[in-house]
C-alpha cells in the first residue's frame, strides 16, 4: 500500500539512540526502577500528561494486564468493556481470570455508552475499562458518576489516545490508571511497548513490582508478577519520540482539518470533536453507507483505508455471545478509517476527495 493507514516516523535521532544502547551493551535492566532510558522516558511521559508517575512496560496489552493485577481483579470478577475495540482489551481481562462483559457504544464518537454501562452492572462487577477509541475521549464524567456510585474501579484504555485532551485534561488521567500503547502504528512508538500513568504512589510502586516478576526492591518475591519490562532499545526510541510528539500531533491536526474541508459535501458522517476536546487524530474515522465499495476503490488507488473493528469482539469466534449491542453492530458495518499521519500529503488527500466525490449519488 503506497499510503498505509499509519506508519512510524523514525529518523536519524532514533537510530543514533539505538546505536548508543547497542554500543553500551545495556540492552535491558532487571532493576526495580528499570533501565536508565526507561526512567528517562517515564519522566517525559508523566510530564507530558501532567501525571505524577509513569511505568513503562512492553506493550499496551501488558499495561492493561498489569493494571488489572494492581487493582486485584481476579477469577470470578466481571469487568465491563466495549466490544467495539481491539481484542487486547478483552484478552487482558481474560488473562487475569476475570470475565469481560460487553457494553454498547455511542454513535457520536464510538466510545462506551454510559446508559448501557449502568444496565450491565451486577454483583460480580468489579471494574470498568472505557476505551478512548480512535483518539476520542470517552464520556468520563458520566462513567465516573456511575462507577463512584457503584464502588467500581476504572482503568482507562488510552492505547489510541496519547495526546488527546478534554478541557485540558489528558486521556488516561481521569481515573486511577491510564494505559497507553507504543505500538509501531500509534501516534508515537517504541516499536513495541506500552505505559501506565497514575497519581497514586502505592499503585506506582505495585506496578513496578508486577512488571518485574513480583520482585521487591530487595529482590524478594512478595507478590505475583510477570516479565513486562520495556527493553532499553525500545525506551531509547520512545524517549526521542516523546520529544517529537507535539510536532507529530500538529501535523495530524493539520491533515485532519484539510480532509474535513475536502469531504464536507460528501455523503458521510465525519469525526465529531466535542466542545473542549483536543483529538490526537490517531485515526480519521468516518461512517458511510457504501463503506466496502469506497474502501475497495481507495485501496485500489494505493490509499490504505481500513475498518476498525469488524467483526466487533462479541461476534468473534472465541468471544461470541448473544449480547445485543445495536450501535456496535451498526458501527462495524459503517465505519471507515482514513490515513492522516504526518507522511500523508495534501495531494494524497486530493485523491481521497476525488474518490468520494465520484461516488456521490
Amino acid at each position: 500500500m503506497k499510503i498505509p493507514i499509519n506508519t512510524p516516523d523514525i529518523g536519524e535521532e532514533e537510530i543514533r539512540e539505538v546505536r548508543k544502547v547497542l554500543s553500551e551493551k545495556s540492552l535491558t535492566s532487571s532493576s526495580f526502577d528499570g533501565g536508565t532510558r526507561v526512567q528517562q522516558f517515564e519522566k517525559l511521559l508523566s510530564k507530558f500528561t501532567k501525571s505524577k508517575f509513569a511505568v513503562a512496560v512492553n506493550s499496551g496489552t501488558a499495561a492493561l494486564q498489569a493494571s488489572l493485577y494492581a487493582l486485584d481483579i481476579k477469577s470470578g470478577d466481571e469487568v465491563l468493556i466495549p466490544s467495539f475495540t481491539f481484542v487486547a482489551t478483552a484478552n487482558s481481562v481474560k488473562s487475569v481470570g476475570a470475565k469481560p462483559v460487553f457494553v454498547d457504544i455511542l454513535k457520536d464518537n464510538y466510545t462506551m455508552d454510559p446508559d448501557d454501562l449502568r444496565k450491565k452492572i451486577t454483583k460480580r462487577t468489579k471494574a470498568v475499562i472505557p476505551v478512548h477509541l480512535y483518539g476520542h475521549i470517552a464520556y468520563m464524567k458520566e462513567i465516573l458518576e456511575i462507577t463512584t456510585k457503584n464502588n467500581l474501579k476504572i482503568i482507562e484504555d488510552a492505547s489510541q489516545s496519547l495526546g488527546s485532551k478534554l478541557n485540558g485534561k489528558h486521556s488516561g488521567t481521569f481515573s486511577q490508571l491510564g494505559c497507553f500503547s507504543l505500538y509501531a502504528a500509534k501516534v508515537m512508538t517504541s516499536g513495541e511497548g506500552g505505559a501506565i500513568i497514575t497519581d497514586d504512589k502505592k499503585l506506582f510502586e505495585k506496578l513496578k513490582q508486577i512488571r518485574n516478576h513480583g520482585l521487591s526492591k530487595n529482590h524478594l518475591t512478595t507478590m505475583f508478577g510477570l516479565n513486562l519490562r520495556l527493553p532499553e532499545i525500545n525506551a531509547a526510541i520512545a524517549k526521542v519520540q516523546m520529544k517529537k510528539l507535539p510536532g507529530l500531533l500538529g501535523k495530524r491536526k493539520k491533515n485532519a482539518q484539510i480532509l474535513t474541508e475536502f469531504l464536507k459535501n460528501c455523503d458521510i458522517i465525519p469525526p465529531k470533536q466535542r466542545k473542549g476536546e483536543t483529538l490526537n487524530w490517531y485515526l480519521y474515522t468516518i461512517a458511510l453507507k457504501n463503506r466496502n465499495n469506497i474502501m475497495k476503490k481507495l485501496n485500489s488507488s494505493g490509499i490504505g483505508a481500513a475498518v476498525y473493528y469488524s467483526p466487533p469482539i462479541h461476534k468473534t469466534p472465541y468471544y461470541k455471545t448473544k449480547t445485543k449491542l445495536p450501535n456496535t453492530d451498526w458501527a462495524a458495518c459503517h465505519v471507515l478509517s482514513l490515513p492522516i499521519h504526518p507522511e500523508v500529503s495534501k495531494s494524497d488527500m486530493v485523491r481521497m476527495k476525488k474518490i468520494f466525490y465520484n461516488n456521490r449519488k
